[in-house]
């Protein structure tokens, strides 16, 4: 019994959120969540929740795929470099993206861009 109550006060204490951040990016959610480990060094969890939906109208069963990071301070500076220079590589080879609203409404293409595309870049997924 006492070893289980040592492990809930430490899950507790390690699911702390000291600051919290949500980005919503279509049919996602980004979390960034600032925890506070058990030595009292702050680090950020960064999840991903995804909304699956399986089946239809009544019988659909609605479930969020996760996806958790755990980021310390230590490596803050080497991870941004590393997001700035792939973030970087993918704008000089794909341009700037084109912002989506919340809805998911897929903007028309005009005919130049849609001749620049291969069969398969021209639907969108």
């Amino acid at each position: 019994m006492e070893v289980e109550k040592k492990k809930f006060e430490i899950e507790k204490k390690d699911n702390e959120i000291i600051y919290s951040k949500s980005i919503k990016a279509g049919k996602r959610i980004y979390y960034l969540d600032v925890k506070k480990s058990r030595n009292d060094d702050l680090f950020l969890a960064i999840t991903e929740s995804k909304k699956k939906v399986v089946g239809y109208e009544e019988d659909a069963q609605v479930t969020y795929e996760k996806h958790k990071i755990f980021l310390y301070k230590e490596d803050f500076d080497k991870f941004i470099e590393g997001l700035d220079d792939v973030i970087a590589f993918i704008k000089r080879e794909q341009g700037e993206a084109i912002a989506r609203s919340e809805d998911t409404t897929v903007t028309p293409a005009t005919s130049e861009e849609i001749k620049s595309k291969s069969f398969f870049d021209k639907f969108k997924f």
